[in-house]
């Protein structure tokens, strides 16, 4: 079957500035479909929530997949699954039905398919059981469930027990998932799947993406196993590596912030197998919107199978810094051309324009949805014995934030005006080449609160 699956995901859809992301990388391989007969099951749903378009996709991509293992079978697509390998079409809502056995006949799997009517609820661990039931217990061949669903158990018993007995059989489950009406829980799918998660689940919000994943998983489970598997990743230059955690089957390593290289030696080549490969990324760009995860990824193996990964993204929410002072208005002047000396007059220069200007950045920690802040910042000069000495007051009001929760507000650009000819441990006063020592004390409350002294009103 080659590379079955290939999968990339993410732990999260949402960061704010400085945000950490899990990304999981997952590869499951197995032997050729050709010279090793599979009996493969298309548990598909057809609840209510399935009407219309989304169904009409998914038959689409159920046919794809039939005419892909049809091909691969016996070179051919010439109506009939070959080389001893069998498909059947269970489809479910509140029961699950058997629609074919395990058959060859492309015509007849396709009119299966095409004969679905959506309607009902959605009984994920009777379609299970009515899959088990169609493998031969005396069949040599690979057993393969693929689940497709677009949303939660909402009828008949729980569905993981029965889902557990199928992998204890040895049956290799897929689970491709469409984020539809009624929802969908992917840890859940993962609880059904077989391990690694990664390399066995799909989902997409985007219906019109499932001919193509099922397209995909079909071309996969068509070829050989791999050797010699090299992976390339490399992440979006707004993100950096900062760990690697160790594969479930091979080695990584950290080529530099950006890239790591994961390699394998061998993956499915005797039997299905997966593998696995978690690192962390880090969010250090300045700005906010839909980030993809990678610059790139690239896969090569000995055999020349060819991977596409998914692309996920990430939403980064860097809210506008608050910036409470301005910058100086700047003074526009020109120089006129062949003449190496200018006098300019900058008109009047106030007192806070001159020395140094000590620019002071922050972040309050866990404020709170709809609360102002008051937020004072007092600055110390220190002398060489430890002497403090008073150079300045700030306070000020920090907007509130609608963010849905708690979060981190980032304070930047606070300025201090420190006099360069006040020099507390000597030297030469009004120069900038004299170290000089300061202590900054900030204090931050929220403003607005919904709290009654003694049945008082406060507005807020």
């Amino acid at each position: 079957m080659g590379i079955t699956n290939a999968n990339k995901e993410i732990d999260v859809s949402k960061i704010d500035c400085d945000g950490i992301v899990k990304v999981t990388l997952g590869l499951s391989a197995a032997p050729d479909i050709s010279s090793n007969p599979t009996d493969i099951v298309l548990v598909l749903d057809r609840s209510g929530s399935m009407t219309g378009s989304p169904l009409a996709n998914m038959k689409e991509g159920a046919k794809t997949f039939i005419d892909i293992i049809d091909e691969s079978t016996d070179s051919s697509q010439d109506g009939n699954i070959g080389s001893g390998s069998h498909i059947g079409i269970v489809s479910f809502a509140s029961v699950a039905v058997a629609d074919t056995g395990l058959i060859t006949s492309t015509e007849d799997l396709k009119n299966a398919v095409d004969g679905l009517i959506a309607g009902g609820a959605t009984n994920h661990a009777d379609a299970f059981s009515k899959a088990i039931q169609l493998f031969d217990p005396a069949s040599s061949n690979a057993r393969v469930i693929i689940m497709f669903t677009d949303g939660k158990t909402t009828a008949g018993a729980p569905p993981a027990p029965v889902a557990a007995e199928a992998r204890d059989a040895g049956i290799v489950i897929y689970c491709i998932g469409l984020l539809g009406d009624d929802g969908i829980d992917v840890e859940v799918l993962n609880d059904w799947a077989t391990d690694p998660d990664a390399s066995h689940v799909a989902v997409t919000p985007d219906e019109e993406e499932l001919e193509d994943l099922f397209a995909d998983l079909a071309a996969d489970i068509s070829k050989p196993g791999a050797l010699d598997i090299v992976i390339d990743e490399e992440v979006n230059p707004d993100f950096s590596i900062v760990s690697i955690n160790p594969p479930s089957k091979g080695t990584a390593e950290m080529v530099n912030s950006t890239t790591l290289q994961w390699k394998i030696s061998e993956l499915g080549v005797s039997g299905n197998e997966g593998a696995s490969l978690e690192f962390f990324i880090k969010h250090i760009g300045q700005t906010s919107g839909k980030k993809l995860v990678n610059a790139s990824i690239t896969y090569s193996d000995k055999d020349g199978n060819k991977v596409i990964f998914p692309e996920p993204y990430v939403i980064v929410d860097c809210e506008k810094p608050v910036t409470p002072e301005k910058c100086p208005r700047p003074i526009d002047f020109k120089v006129e051309g062949c003449k190496d000396f200018a006098v300019i007059d900058l008109g009047d220069v106030y007192l806070e324009s001159q020395g140094r200007i000590l620019e002071l950045n922050l972040t309050i920690k866990n404020v709170c949805p709809d609360k102002r802040v008051a937020l004072g910042i007092i600055l110390t000069e220190v002398d060489c014995y430890g002497k403090e000495y008073q150079r300045g007051l700030k306070t000020m009001t920090i907007p509130a934030h609608h963010y849905p929760g708690c979060r981190d507000i980032q304070v930047k650009c606070v300025k201090f005006v420190v006099p360069d000819d006040i020099n507390v441990c000597g030297g030469t006063p009004g120069t900038m080449c004299e170290e000089r020592k300061f202590k900054a004390q900030v204090i931050a409350n929220t403003i607005d609160t919904d709290f009654r002294c003694c049945e008082s009103v406060v507005n807020i």
